[in-house]
């Protein structure tokens, strides 16, 4: 029996990679900013040690059980990455960013409609000078970047346990740095609650940091291991659907 012209443009591959990072990220975004809801809601209940592991863990799961479709990017400075890399095509960049900041702000507008505007949300906010939290945020995503790449490359690629690698790097991050300026490496992380709560004082610093920071990975990239395209990176990058 023949399939549906509804059910034929939902199997398209375009439709099914943004569906990717629309729920990668959602789930990304529910576990980083509901850690902070849960503990505004349970007084507590949340320390900051759980709230770091849980969004490193849930990267593990969805690169693992997702990676596949997508390359479960998650994070516009992640898809920028790989194309400045040579392993995304440009023209995908819309979609798949648009894709992870709607994520985001389901996410945001799922925790608020729980439980209300309780724990800002969830929102990165630096406890420190804005330009100071810009400069950390570059350095962890260079670092977060680097371990993306790295792993994904043909000269180092390591499958499945790339996963570990990334979850273990963000929770890692998060584990020393969270208390200055969120941790976030991820714009879209930063984008849903702000969007929900319609503040944007801080939003820029999660926006320049993050980029800025991809891009000396990928120069440090290309030091380390020559220009990018290679079988290992494209696949990483693009998932199988191609």
């Amino acid at each position: 029996m023949p399939r549906t012209d509804a059910v034929e443009r939902l199997s398209h591959p375009g439709l099914r990679r943004a569906f990717s990072e629309v729920f990668g990220t959602f789930l990304l975004v529910l576990a980083g900013a509901g850690a902070d809801v849960v503990g505004a809601v349970s007084h507590g209940g949340i320390s900051r040690s759980a709230a770091v592991v849980a969004p490193g863990l849930t990267v593990t799961a969805v690169i693992l059980f997702m990676g596949a479709v997508s390359g479960a990017h998650l994070n516009p400075a992640v898809t920028v990455a790989f194309w400045l890399r040579g392993d995304f095509p440009l023209r995908r960049i819309p979609d798949y960013v648009l894709a992870q900041l709607g994520g985001a702000a389901l996410a945001c507008l799922f925790l608020r409609a729980l439980f209300g505007t309780v724990g800002a949300l969830g929102a990165t906010e630096p406890a420190t000078a804005d330009w100071k939290a810009m400069l950390l945020e570059s350095m962890l995503t260079l670092g977060l970047v680097s371990t993306i790449l790295g792993t994904a490359s043909r000269a180092q690629n390591v499958g499945a346990l790339s996963a570990v690698g990334v979850g273990g790097y963000i929770i890692l991050a998060g584990l020393w740095s969270s208390p200055i300026s969120g941790a976030s490496m991820n714009p879209a992380r930063s984008f849903g609650p702000d969007l929900v709560l319609g503040r944007y004082a801080h939003l820029w610093l999660y926006v320049v940091g993050p980029l800025s920071g991809a891009l000396v990975a990928v120069a440090i990239a290309w030091i380390l291991r020559g220009p990018g395209g290679d079988p290992g990176g494209v696949a990483a990058a693009r998932g199988s659907l191609d």
